[in-house]
């Protein structure tokens, strides 16, 4: 189930990010209740804790790039959303993952158009995210 809530996620973000350049939040915030639930029904009040914990570090992992006008929000806010599923440490493995995935996303994007002016981020934080969740066994 944990498996199926990423990918439909991940499937639902990536395509809003590149048809539309934004992530919209009702994707983001039923991934967030999705993640908790799941979290409760199969860790209890545990779990939904680890699910909180996740959500505020994957939220926090890119809230300067954001402040810093280098991210959209609902990249930001899709962070939060697979931190409620991954959990503190799985977030944090896939942000670092998405990274280069980001960079080399930009890097065709930048080659493709010179004059561009955003780089779509969610398909790298959703491949990141997969390849944590893939890691976790």
């Amino acid at each position: 189930m944990l498996l199926a809530i990423a990918i439909t996620l991940g499937c639902a973000a990536a395509f809003d990010d590149l048809r539309r350049n934004v992530v919209s939040n009702w994707i983001n915030a039923l991934a967030l209740l999705a993640g908790l639930l799941y979290r409760g029904v199969h860790g209890g009040w545990t779990g939904v804790g680890l699910g909180l914990a996740g959500a505020a570090v994957g939220f926090g992992t890119f809230l300067l790039v954001y402040c810093l006008g280098a991210m959209g929000g609902g990249d930001v806010k899709l962070m939060a959303a697979f931190g409620s599923l991954l959990g503190p440490s799985g977030i944090l493995l896939a942000a670092l993952l998405a990274a280069p995935i980001g960079a080399l996303i930009a890097a065709v994007c930048l080659v493709r158009n010179r004059n561009r002016r955003s780089i779509p981020y969610a398909p790298a934080i959703v491949l990141g995210a997969w390849l944590a969740l893939l890691g976790r066994g």
